[in-house]
């Protein structure tokens, strides 16, 4: 439904079945009768009362992922089968991709549109991509002497639990759970509580598509249960997460505390975004930054939520990302109009205000934005100038609509306050010298940097950060190093 309007999202919405079972080998389960609420930030309505996975629960489903990995068939398939099922289970989503788009919508609030559009066009890449490279791979046999025979085999590295977070629910569980599958692992996921119930949609469709029962499981519940029970599993071999620091941290005590899983993290950030005098389109320059924080309402790790702007710039950039900001549509999210929809929760609206409060007391500009907006759970597109770098709004991750500019008067400068934060998950910069865009780029500590554009790329290039935004990568070649082991065999001959 590409070209379907206001009215037809709203009536197929109202017809929507959504899943609320967990999906363990390949059947729905109730589990323990415990359950939770799903609240849509559209309009505050209950969407679903979900399973609430607890100990119990997570332990049947680990069982059944690590009798899929011992004993059961998709480990020992040959490559290119398992990619013919990745591939089926990537047409299948794109066959139900509007109810999929919707479910995501109602969920956390994204706009149809970009569900439809960005959000499913990743997830469903992700499957194909790593469903036609399942059997590209090769091992290696090193020239180690003349009587000897070196083989060095790249091996699943057995149950994998993937915990993922609301703000791109199924573009980030599809960066987890498709290279996992394509190596023969077999994956338990655990979406964010917010975001249950498009998972557990992609956990049918997988089924659908082929694969055997327990190669991929769905459990759905709280953090502080369901995660932590994931996290200190004795059976789970692998932990990937992608969400907060804070958690991050907590995941790397449940393998100190339980068998030393690996555990890849993909956390927090504070992107900044450098503006230079010499930037090829300024006017460019100021849409993208206004892009960059507003889509998805800000509430991405990689959002540019710092724009470092050369100071002789400064109020010409942040003037037209103001002009931008408020000619932003807000609305309902099944409005295809709609650019900018509520914020995934109450809660978490109310600690993005939290941030907006304190920027004003420590003395920033407000500038635009920094009030609800057309309904309670909108936030309006914010942006604040006069920020100095020893301010929360500098320091600390917002995760919404909220901008934060800061001026410099030299490079030098720039490349300091860009790396003067803990996280290093990205980077933006706009020069047209050649040389200095590669200075600045190698300068930088963070996973990715873009030069004269912001958030591109596609699934031959890695995504993940430095310091405490994480470690590993997701996408491309590189996220199967996370879920695999490398064996040498040494033959004698």
């Amino acid at each position: 439904m590409p070209d379907a309007g206001h009215d037809d999202w709203t009536g197929r919405a109202a017809r929507l079945r959504l899943p609320s079972a967990h999906h363990i080998a390949g059947t729905d389960e109730p589990g323990g009768g415990a359950t939770f609420t799903v609240v849509s930030p559209r309009d505050g309505r209950a969407l679903a009362e979900a399973a609430d996975a607890g100990r119990e629960e997570v332990e049947h489903a680990v069982a059944a992922t690590r009798r899929a990995f011992d004993h059961g068939p998709w480990p020992r398939l040959a490559p290119a089968e398992r990619g013919r099922v990745l591939l089926r289970l990537a047409d299948l989503m794109e066959d139900h991709r509007e109810d999929l788009a919707l479910t995501i919508s109602l969920e956390m609030g994204k706009p149809i549109k970009d569900a439809y559009t960005i959000e499913l066009r990743a997830a469903i890449s992700t499957f194909r991509w790593y469903g036609q490279l399942a059997d590209k791979l090769t091992d290696a046999s090193p020239h180690a002497a003349p009587d000897v025979l070196a083989l060095v085999t790249r091996e699943p590295s057995g149950v994998v639990g993937a915990v993922v977070p609301w703000n791109f629910p199924l573009t980030i569980a599809a960066w987890k759970v498709a290279p996992a599958l394509a190596t023969g692992c077999t994956v338990v996921l655990k979406p964010s509580e917010r975001t249950p119930l498009s998972a557990l949609m992609l956990a049918r469709l997988a089924t659908e598509a082929g694969l055997p029962p327990g190669a991929f499981n769905v459990v759905t519940g709280n953090g502080p249960a369901a995660g932590r029970a994931l996290g200190l599993h004795p059976d789970v071999d692998v932990l990937a997460f992608t969400g907060s620091t804070a958690v991050g941290r907590h995941f790397l005590r449940y393998s100190a505390d339980s068998n030393l899983k690996r555990v890849w993290l993909e956390l927090g950030g504070k992107s900044p975004n450098i503006i230079l005098p010499d930037a090829p389109d300024l006017d460019r320059s100021a849409a993208t930054a206004a892009w960059g924080i507003f889509f998805n309402q800000g509430q991405m790790c990689t959002a540019p939520s710092r724009l470092l702007v050369h100071t002789s710039i400064a109020e010409r950039v942040t003037d037209a990302v103001v002009a931008r900001a408020r000619a932003l549509r807000a609305g309902d999210p099944l409005d295809p109009a709609t650019e900018l929809g509520p914020l995934a929760g109450e809660d978490h609206l109310a600690r993005v205000l939290g941030h907006v409060g304190a920027g004003v007391e420590e003395g920033a500009r407000l500038r635009t934005g920094g009030s609800r907006g057309p309904s309670p759970r909108h936030l309006e597109p914010t942006v604040f100038d006069r920020v100095t770098p020893g301010m929360r709004l500098a320091r600390e991750e917002v995760f919404g609509p909220v901008l934060s500019v800061l001026t410099f008067d030299d490079l030098d400068e720039a490349v300091a306050l860009a790396n003067a934060t803990e996280y290093g998950l990205a980077a933006g910069l706009w020069t047209a010298n050649l040389t200095t865009a590669h200075q600045v780029a190698r300068a930088l500590r963070a996973g990715t940097v873009w030069v004269n554009c912001y958030e591109e790329g596609d699934l031959t290039v890695p995504f993940g950060g430095m310091k405490q935004s994480g470690n590993g990568r997701d996408k491309s070649v590189h996220a199967l190093e996370k879920y695999t082991d490398l064996k040498t065999t040494w033959i004698r001959l």
